[in-house]
C-alpha cells in the first residue's frame, strides 16, 4: 500500500532468493544479533580476559612465555628485540594484533607492576605516569621465575592443542611451579564480568601451599595464618584488614592502600613529609598534579613545594616542603583524604576452572594451584619414568650382546643386509627388536667401547630411579611430599622480603573527614602547630632544637648522653621567638617553630636529630653563639666578656628589619665568651662564675652587678694580669657557691698545640671546694699546669655531673672529681673540645 512504512523482517523466510552471484538467505536481526554477541563474549572471556586459576595466565601471557621458551630467550643468553618476540607469537600462535602482545609483554616486564617479573626488559618499559617505548627500542628476555612457569613443557606434563591454524601446538596451561594466580595477581575485564586479583608475597603464598599439602582439610582462616594479606611490588600501607579478610573468605573484598610517608626536616628551617612508596598504578607526577590543582583551588593549604627526587638507584622520592608553622600530621591526613596518597582496592578473585569463570578465595586458588601441580608431577613422573624403562631395555639389550661382542661382530658382517642382521640377533641373543636396531644403528666404535660394569651400575641407578618414580606415580602422599618439596626449593631461590605493611583497623579518620563537613574543617583548623611552652636546647657541637619538656630523669642519667652535651638552654612558645646571644654582644631572634622538635629529652638526652645553628641565625666571621635567652623585653641575661667585663641586661626584642640587637658595647678586641639566662640567674641568690686561662675560678654574687642598659659596657668582673684573659663566664644557683652539686671542670694545654691534636689534661672539681671572693677580685686557684702546659684552654662551671664532648659531638670519659683545689689534671679519654653538665644547666 502506497505511503505505508515498510516492516522489518523479524523470523527467517524459508524462500530463498537468486542472483547472478549465489544464493542470498533472509535472517532473523535479533537472532544473529544474539548468537554473534554469545560468540564475541565467549571468546572475550575464555580466550583473553580472563586467566586461569591453575597458571594465573592469559591466553596472551601464555603464549609469549611459550613462545619466548621455544625460542631460548633464558635469563643467560642475550636480549633480543620486543618486536621479534612480538612477531613470533602473532605468527605462530596469537591471532590478534601486534599492540596487545606488546602491551602483554610491556606488563610481565614492569617490576611496578608485578610482584615477580616474568619477562626481563631492556630499556624503556614505561612507568606509572608514562608509557613504554616502542617495540622497536625494547629488548626482552624471559625472567628467572619464567623458567619456573615454563620448565617441563617437553615431559608431557600438560596438554597441548592446536593454534588457531591448526598448523602449530600450544600448551593449554603452563606446569607453574609457584602458584602465580596469587603471586602477580591479574586484572581484566570481559563481557558481563571482570577480574581484580591483587599481588602476593612468595614466601608466604608458598608456605600456605605447602601447608595445605600437609592437610588438605585445612580450612581459610588457617591459610591466612600464612597469608595474612597482599603484598604490592611498590610497598605501602594496607589500612584495615576486614576487607581482605572478606576476599579470602569470598572472593570479593575491599580496603584502602595507603602510601609510605615519613615526616623529616627536608631543610633546617622547614619540615616536610617525604613520599617513598606510593599506592598501585599511582606515579609522582599525577600526585604532584593533584597537589598543585588543590594549592591553587585553595582547598588545600599549607604546602610550600613538591619536589620529585625519584631516581633509578634510589627509588622514588617525593617530598612535600610544608610551610613554617604547620604540624605535618594533619596536613598528611588531608592528603590522604584528598590525593591519591590514599586508594581503595577492590578485590573481585574471578578465574577460570575447567573452562569455567569462577569466583575463588584463598582456599580455592591454592586448592587449584595444588590440584594442577600434582598432576604436572606425576605426568612428568610417568614420563621420566617410562623414559628409564626404555633406557633400561636398551642397557640390558647391550649387557647380552656385550657378552660375546666378537659373535655379535661376526654375525652382523656375515648378514646380507640389516633386516637379516636384525633378526638374526633376536634369534641368536634372545633380543627384542627395539635392542637388536639399537645395537645394529650403534656404530662400532661406540659398541666397542661400552664397559660391563658402567652398564651394570647404569642398569641398577635406572631401577632404582623406575622403582622411586613409580611411588611418586602410585602413592599420593609421596607425590605431595614431591611437590611440597619442590615449592621449598622455589621459594628459597625466588622469596623476598615483604614490602607491604598491614594495619588493622579501618582509616576512620579519613573516611569520617572525606563525609563530615565538621571533621573537615576541624582538621583544617589543627594544621598549625599549636602556640604552647617549650624548651630551645643548643649543643656543643651547634646543633639547635625544640623540644616539649626536659624530664628530671634526663638530666639525672648521666649514661644516656649519646651525643653531644647540652650548652645552653632557653624557655620559649613553639609560636614565639628565642634570642640567640653572641660572642660580638649581639643578639639575633630566631623563630621557634622553624626549629626540628625533638621528643622529649628523657628519651633522648642529645641533640643528634637537631639541626645546624647556622642554617638559622647569619652570623658574621668568627662570630659565634654563645647562649639562648628570651627576647620577650623582660628577659634579664648575665654577660661575661674575655677581658673580664661582667654585665647583667633586660634583652631588648629586636627589630622586626634586622631582628638583631646590640646588648653590650665591647672594648675594641674583647668578646663575650659566656651568656646564661635561667631563673636562678634572675633570682637574688644566684652567683657569677668566671674561669681564667691561668687556672682560677671567681665567683659572686649576682646582685652585686646592677642590671644595665643595652648601650652600657658593663663593670669589672675578675681581676687578671695582662697576657691572661677568660675562658669561662657562667652562672649557678644557691646561697653557698651551689652546693655540692655545682661542678668545675678544666682542661689545661699548650697554647702553641693545634686545636685536637693533644689530649691536655682535665680536673674535675667541687665547686664547694673554692672559697667565695668578692666581685673583681683575681679568685682560687683550680688547675695546677704541668710543665707542658701554660694555660687553661677550656672550661666549665655548672650543675654537675660534668659531661665532656670532642669536636664531633661524641662523648668523652672524663676522670673522677677530686677536692684537691690546686692539683693537675688527669688525660681524658679523647681531646675534649665541650664541657657541659646536666640538660638544662
Amino acid at each position: 500500500m502506497a505511503g505505508k512504512p515498510a516492516r522489518k523482517t523479524t523470523r527467517r523466510r524459508s524462500a530463498q532468493s537468486t542472483t547472478a552471484g549465489g544464493r542470498i538467505l533472509d535472517t532473523d536481526v535479533s537472532e544473529e544479533m544474539s548468537a554473534s554477541f554469545l560468540e564475541y563474549a565467549y571468546s572475550v572471556i575464555y580466550s583473553r580476559a580472563l586467566p586461569d586459576a591453575r597458571d594465573g595466565l592469559k591466553p596472551v601471557q601464555r603464549r609469549i612465555l611459550f613462545q619466548m621458551a621455544q625460542m631460548g630467550l633464558r635469563p643467560d643468553r642475550g636480549h633480543v628485540k620486543s618486536a621479534r618476540v612480538v612477531g613470533e607469537v602473532m605468527g605462530r600462535l596469537h591471532p590478534h594484533g601486534d599492540s596487545a602482545i606488546y602491551d602483554a609483554i610491556v606488563r610481565l616486564a614492569q617490576p611496578f607492576t608485578l610482584r615477580l617479573p616474568l619477562v626481563d626488559g631492556h630499556g624503556n618499559f614505561g612507568s606509572p605516569d608514562d608509557g613504554p617505548a616502542a617495540m622497536r627500542y625494547t629488548e626482552a628476555r624471559l625472567a628467572e621465575p619464567a623458567l619456573e612457569l615454563t620448565a617441563g613443557l617437553d615431559e608431557d606434563v600438560v596438554d597441548f592443542a592446536p593454534n588457531y591454524d591448526g598448523r602449530e601446538r600450544e600448551p593449554i596451561v603452563l606446569p607453574a611451579a609457584f602458584p602465580n594466580l596469587l603471586v602477580n595477581g591479574a586484572s581484566g575485564i570481559a563481557v558481563g564480568m571482570a577480574t581484580n586479583l591483587v599481588p602476593h608475597n612468595l614466601g608466604e603464598v608458598i608456605a600456605a601451599a605447602r601447608h595445605l599439602l600437609e592437610n588438605p582439610a585445612a580450612d581459610v582462616h588457617e591459610l591466612m595464618a600464612f597469608v595474612p594479606g597482599p603484598d604490592y611490588p611498590g610497598g605501602g600501607e594496607i589500612i584495615g584488614l576486614d576487607g581482605v579478610r572478606d576476599a579470602y573468605t569470598t572472593g570479593r573484598g575491599s580496603f584502602r592502600l595507603r602510601a609510605t610517608t615519613t615526616v623529616e626536616n627536608v631543610t633546617p628551617r622547614r619540615r616536610g613529609i617525604v613520599v617513598t612508596s606510593l599506592p598501585a598504578g599511582v606515579g609522582p607526577e599525577r600526585v604532584i598534579e593533584r597537589i598543585k590543582d588543590l594549592v591553587q583551588s585553595k582547598k588545600l593549604t599549607g604546602i610550600s613545594d613538591v619536589v620529585d627526587l625519584t631516581d633509578g638507584e634510589s627509588g622514588l622520592r617525593l617530598i612535600i616542603e610544608l610551610k613554617s608553622g604547620i604540624a605535618p600530621e594533619p596536613m598528611l591526613e588531608q592528603l590522604f583524604r584528598m590525593t591519591p596518597l590514599e586508594d581503595s582496592i577492590t578485590i573481585n578473585a574471578v578465574a577460570l576452572v575447567d573452562g569455567q569463570p569462577q569466583t575463588l578465595g584463598l582456599r580455592d586458588m591454592l586448592e587449584q594451584f595444588v590440584t594442577h601441580r600434582c598432576e604436572v608431577v606425576r605426568r612428568r613422573s610417568e614420563f621420566r619414568r617410562q623414559k628409564a624403562v626404555d633406557r633400561l631395555h636398551l642397557v640390558d639389550g647391550l649387557l647380552v650382546a656385550i657378552v660375546d661382542i666378537d659373535e655379535v661382530i661376526e654375525l652382523i658382517r656375515a648378514s646380507d643386509n640389516a633386516a637379516e642382521a636384525k633378526d638374526r640377533l633376536m634369534t641368536v641373543f634372545d633380543l627384542t627388536e627395539v635392542q637388536a636396531t639399537y645395537i645394529l644403528d650403534m656404530p662400532l666404535r661406540r659398541l666397542t667401547k661400552f664397559s660391563r660394569i658402567e652398564l651394570e651400575a647404569e642398569a641398577d641407578e635406572l631401577r632404582s630411579s623406575i622403582d622411586d618414580l613409580h611411588a611418586i606415580v602410585t602413592d599420593d602422599d609421596r607425590l605431595r611430599d614431591v611437590v611440597s618439596t619442590e615449592l621449598a626449593e622455589v621459594n628459597a631461590a625466588l622469596a623476598t622480603p615483604r614490602r607491604t605493611q598491614l594495619r588493622e583497623g579501618a582509616a576512620a579518620s579519613v573516611t569520617k573527614a572525606a563525609k563530615s563537613p565538621t571533621a573537615s574543617q576541624s582538621s583544617e583548623a589543627t594544621l598549625e602547630v599549636k602556640d604552647e611552652p617549650c624548651i630551645v636546647l643548643l649543643s656543643s657541637a651547634g646543633l639547635i632544637a625544640r623540644t616539649s619538656a626536659v624530664t628530671p630523669a634526663a638530666a639525672s642519667d648521666d649514661s644516656r648522653s649519646i651525643h653531644d652535651v647540652i650548652t645552653s638552654t632557653s624557655p620559649a612558645t613553639t609560636r614565639g621567638a628565642v634570642g640567640a646571644l653572641t660572642t660580638t654582644g649581639r643578639v639575633v631572634s630566631l623563630d621557634v617553630v622553624d626549629l626540628p622538635s625533638i621528643p622529649p629529652v628523657a628519651h633522648i638526652p642529645s641533640l643528634a636529630a637537631g639541626a645546624p645553628l647556622g642554617a638559622f641565625v647569619d652570623l658574621e666571621p668568627h662570630e659565634r653563639v654563645v647562649g639562648l635567652a628570651p627576647v620577650d623585653g623582660t628577659a634579664t641575661v648575665a654577660l661575661g666578656t674575655r677581658g673580664g667585663v661582667v654585665k647583667r641586661v633586660t634583652v631588648p626584642a629586636p627589630s622586626a628589619r634586622t631582628r638583631s640587637a646590640s646588648i653590650i658595647a665591647l672594648d675594641d678586641g674583647d668578646l663575650v665568651v659566656g651568656a646564661t639566662f635561667t631563673p636562678e640567674a634572675m633570682a637574688e641568690n644566684a652567683r657569677l662564675a668566671f674561669v681564667t686561662s691561668e687556672g682560677n675560678v671567681l665567683t659572686f654574687p649576682a646582685a652585686s652587678v646592677r642590671v644595665q642598659g643595652a648601650g652600657a659596657s658593663g663593670m669589672a668582673g675578675i681581676s687578671m694580669p695582662s697576657d691572661a684573659r677568660a675562658v669561662f663566664f657562667g652562672a649557678v644557683a644557691g646561697a653557698s657557691n651551689g652546693g655540692n652539686q655545682a661542678m668545675v671542670g678544666t682542661l689545661a694545654g699548650s697554647s702553641s698545640a693545634l686545636p685536637g691534636t693533644e689530649l691536655g689534661s682535665v680536673k674535675i672539681s667541687p665547686l664547694s671546694v673554692f672559697p667565695d671572693k668578692g666581685r673583681a677580685t683575681k679568685g682560687v686557684r683550680c688547675h695546677k699546669l704541668r710543665a707542658s702546659e701554660d694555660e687553661i684552654a677550656l672550661a666549665w662551671v655548672g650543675p654537675g655531673p660534668v659531661r665532656g664532648a670532642t669536636a664531633a659531638g661524641k662523648p668523652v670519659t672524663l676522670p673522677a672529681p677530686t677536692d684537691k683545689r690546686d692539683a693537675t689534671g688527669t688525660a681524658p679519654s679523647a681531646p675534649v673540645a665541650a664541657f657541659g653538665g646536666t640538660i638544662g644547666s
